[in-house]
């Protein structure tokens, strides 16, 4: 699945933020310019339509990556910021509260550009702004995406404009609706996944040369590899850099088993054996193809169990759909080929089985892949088991699992 569809299921699925142990590192260009981190909404100089947004929102407190973040963000005079946490940390809130802080709502034509890799994260980043901004009765939001057609000279009103690059790059050069003279914040949001296609980078980059002087520059990444460095630096300049790690998945707390079968109708004997003797909170169950996948629902379903199935060929929306079914726990099973292990947080599974282990093109063991799919049991510090179906001749691949894990 490409990076751009994984980063939309997790904005469809978050409803809750991503806890993280680690510290937020800062790097800084200034020294002399003082960092400040706050620990609640109302230290932050925000109107109160603002704060009751974000209450609104859910939030009572922000998240690590937005305790230092808005703080830098909402400075004056306007800072330059790079940040990288992982998804789900509260990043789209957080420069949505800068967005809707920075602009004047009694200026009606464009001062804030954000631009999203994709049509679909362009709107749910426009979700969040129409949420927390729902008080603010004159700031108005657009979008530049295909599709939303304006003629050339139209004189835009809105104060924020969302869009992707090659739309925006038209509206603002081409059909000259944004005077990018006028912009005072820039926003780049998935820069990671922007600059796996080429274009789109080269789009970015043109835009914001455009840009006044003293736009202020914020971009945000959930990986902050080699190329997505070297492209922030070509853009942005004197920024404050802040990293929020990743959490590891660790294996500490889940106790794996590993069980021998001659046959699909023998694992599957073995699951409802499981299924019989431990009382079960949710389960999920992998599997290789979407063929076993399909086969092992239709089985389990013949047999009384609430299940639900997970593959590729659902959209992202159908998909996030399941997964919220599934956390609201209308079903107990959850049945999915390797397209879901990442990235679904659903804190009450207390099981995963490997209806086959997950192997690269050389069928070796893929060890990432496993350690992502166990790894959705023994989420936040809980204990969970993990148990895998092998087949006899495949009884290697445990053991080569053992060892890289040790």
């Amino acid at each position: 699945v490409d990076s751009a569809e994984t980063s939309l299921l997790n904005k469809l699925i978050r409803t809750s933020l991503v806890e993280s142990s680690h510290h937020v590192e800062i790097l800084q260009q200034d020294p002399s310019s003082p960092l400040f981190s706050v620990k609640t909404f109302e230290e932050l100089p925000l109107k109160k339509e603002l704060l009751r947004g974000i209450y609104i929102m859910g939030f009572n407190r922000p998240s690590k990556i937005q305790e230092t973040a808005l703080p830098i963000m909402l400075a004056y005079p306007p800072q330059n910021l790079i940040a990288q946490s992982q998804s789900g940390t509260g990043k789209t809130a957080a420069f949505v509260l800068a967005m809707l802080s920075r602009v004047n709502a009694a200026e009606k034509h464009p001062q804030c550009l954000c631009l999203a890799p994709t049509y679909e994260l362009a709107l749910q980043i426009g979700c969040v702004i129409e949420t927390i901004g729902r008080f603010c009765a004159d700031i108005k939001v657009t979008y530049a995406v295909r599709g939303n057609r304006v003629l050339q000279g139209t004189a835009l009103e809105e104060q924020i404009v969302i869009g992707t690059p090659g739309t925006m790059l038209d509206w603002c050069f081409k059909r000259r609706v944004i005077d990018v003279k006028k912009i005072n914040m820039f926003v780049l949001d998935e820069a990671d996944i922007m600059i796996d296609s080429q274009g789109l980078s080269y789009q970015s980059i043109r835009i914001q040369r455009a840009l006044p002087k003293g736009c202020q520059m914020l971009l945000f990444s959930a990986t902050f590899k080699e190329t997505v460095r070297a492209f922030a630096v070509q853009i942005i300049s004197n920024p404050i850099v802040i990293k929020l790690r990743e959490e590891e998945l660790t294996l500490s707390n889940i106790r794996q088993y590993f069980f021998v079968c001659r046959s699909r109708e023998e694992k599957y004997r073995a699951l409802c054996n499981i299924y019989g003797s431990i009382t079960i909170g949710q389960a999920m169950i992998f599997c290789q193809t979407r063929r076993s996948a399909d086969w092992l629902s239709v089985e389990m379903s013949q047999d009384g169990h609430q299940v639900a199935i997970l593959t590729a060929e659902l959209t992202v929306a159908q998909r996030a759909n399941v997964i919220q079914r599934f956390r609201d726990g209308k079903e107990k099973v959850l049945i999915a080929t390797n397209v879901c292990a990442r990235g679904i947080d659903v804190q009450q599974v207390t099981i995963v089985v490997n209806f086959s282990l997950p192997t690269d093109e050389k069928s070796e063991p893929d060890f990432e892949t496993y350690l992502h799919r166990i790894g959705r049991t023994g989420r936040f510090g809980k204990k969970g088991i993990a148990f895998s179906m092998v087949e006899s001749q495949n009884v290697g691949l445990v053991q080569m699992i053992e060892e890289h894990f040790r």
